[in-house]
């Protein structure tokens, strides 16, 4: 046989070939086309799970979900309204021991200031109701003459005669507070003279509406509001004799 015949049988038989692998790879398709809608897909275990896991999420398939999907209780009406009590309580507590805390921070600094009892005498009469009225001093009753001390440190805001009281001295002292003594028989300050504490401004008197020697004591605060005088005293270490 020939070199070119030779050539050209194996030609012939490797289209042959090819053509067959064609032909059998059409097939097998075809087989597999034909098969796979009637055979059930395999599943992994992961997807059996997910699968289980997913059946009775709105959306995926099954049921909807139920109200405890994630194990969550609301609070009802009662224990939010509980918890609301709670909450108010300590926020009261808590107001209530920083006032405490304040009042005693207060207290402590009033006692540092150097204050002095106006005079020494009996107490014959206290702020409040008095008569039908309200009496905004206190009353040390003692004889004419008798020094009257400056409380605390200040200035002379006014010195001479007042309706009532006959004569007066008022101080505005350093912390804004102010100081009336009323009834008094002579004074020894005059207006705009500053003051010290203990310093003597006046003797007690019988000046005015009285009804014996005695010095009439008040204390205003900041406002001008009329305080209880041995209240105030008493805050800041002061006994009347």
């Amino acid at each position: 046989m020939s070199r070119h015949a030779r050539t050209a049988r194996s030609t012939r038989f490797s289209t042959h070939l090819f053509i067959t692998g064609i032909a059998a790879g059409a097939a097998a398709a075809a087989f597999q086309v034909d098969v796979a809608p009637q055979s059930a897909p395999v599943q992994t275990q992961d997807q059996v799970l997910l699968s289980a896991n997913l059946s009775g999420v709105d959306g995926v398939g099954g049921a909807n979900a139920g109200p405890n999907l994630l194990g969550v209780r609301r609070p009802g009406h009662d224990e939010v309204e509980q918890l609301n009590k709670s909450l108010r309580i300590t926020a009261q507590r808590e107001a209530a021991a920083a006032a405490q805390r304040k009042a005693e921070y207060e207290a402590e600094q009033a006692r540092k200031i150097k204050v002095f009892a106006p005079t020494q005498g009996t107490i014959t009469s206290n702020y409040g109701p008095r008569w039908g009225t309200t009496h905004y001093g206190l009353d040390i009753a003692n004889r004419i003459g008798t020094p009257i001390r400056s409380v605390m440190d200040g200035v002379v805001t006014d010195a001479g005669p007042a309706s009532g009281f006959g004569l007066w001295v008022k101080i505005e002292h350093t912390d804004g507070t102010t100081a009336v003594y009323g009834h008094i028989n002579s004074y020894a300050v005059r207006e705009g003279q500053k003051v010290s504490a203990g310093q003597v401004i006046a003797q007690v008197g019988n000046r005015g509406i009285s009804t014996g020697p005695h010095l009439h004591f008040e204390i205003w605060d900041p406002a001008g509001r009329k305080l209880d005088p041995l209240a105030w005293l008493q805050q800041h270490g002061v006994r009347i004799a």
